[in-house]
């Protein structure tokens, strides 16, 4: 399997090409084209169980679609769903990777995706909730941020200050912590900083330079929206624009 990395930065793309009977995981509706030589099938990873824990713990989608090669050698071609980049990552087993929620893309047949619990202080204040994906496995693994992704690479005792809604993965074995971002609580505050993750090397951090959430509140405020909170109608809105704001909100 060969992957080739498309208009890269905020249109991304992704096209692997596939051998005859190779085959590849992706997010629900990840999928550009296809060569005709390949077949999709919808699966829940780690059965039923692994599908509920990832949609209803971290929030991920219920089901995988697997695109494999079955007629022959083809090549298929991804992309997120929200304006952004995408990095690959190399995987060889002795590596696992924590991932915000929202960030798998795709990756090899031969990697895992479950959920993993944060404990209480991290799950609380972190932002993403007390649930993540942890990435385990073997081949590659293809991540999507919104807007660009930067690496940040960190020496063994080096500490490094991220925000938490700009995270997009670190290796399992890079610890942290929660922090206020400004010394006492009103300045936090003020500041709009709120709560930040502190890491302490080694390893390599993944960030994406655009906060969803951040978006999604100043698109409401340039969009003059009354809100209707009845029926099926979005508690930001009414019809697509306030389900457009539901997805960064």
């Amino acid at each position: 399997m060969k992957t080739r990395l498309l208009y890269p930065g905020t249109n991304s793309m992704i096209e692997f090409n596939l051998e005859h009977g190779e085959a590849i995981k992706a997010e629900s509706g990840a999928m550009v084209a296809m060569s005709s030589t390949l077949d999709v099938d919808v699966r829940m990873e780690g059965g039923i169980l692994g599908g509920l824990s990832r949609r209803f713990l971290s929030g991920e989608n219920f089901f995988f679609e697997t695109l494999r090669a079955s007629r022959g050698a083809g090549h298929v071609l991804l992309a997120p769903s929200s304006p952004g980049d995408v990095v690959l990552l190399e995987m060889d087993g002795s590596r696992e990777y924590n991932v915000q929620k929202g960030s798998f893309l795709a990756g090899s047949e031969t990697i895992q995706v479950n959920t993993k619990m944060q404990n209480l202080a991290q799950g609380f204040f972190s932002g993403e909730g007390f649930f993540i994906l942890k990435i385990t496995g073997t081949g590659t693994l293809a991540l999507n941020s919104f807007g660009a992704i930067y690496e940040i690479k960190l020496s063994p005792g080096e500490e490094y200050i991220v925000d938490n809604h700009h995270l997009v993965a670190w290796p399992t074995t890079t610890s942290y912590t929660i922090e206020k971002a400004s010394k006492g609580w009103i300045s936090s505050f003020t500041s709009g900083e709120g709560l930040v993750c502190k890491f302490k090397g080694p390893g390599k951090i993944y960030i994406q330079t655009r906060n969803p959430q951040a978006f999604g509140a100043w698109i409401k405020k340039l969009i003059p929206i009354t809100a209707k909170v009845s029926g099926s109608q979005s508690a930001n809105g009414t019809g697509v624009v306030g389900d457009i704001l539901d997805i960064f909100t």
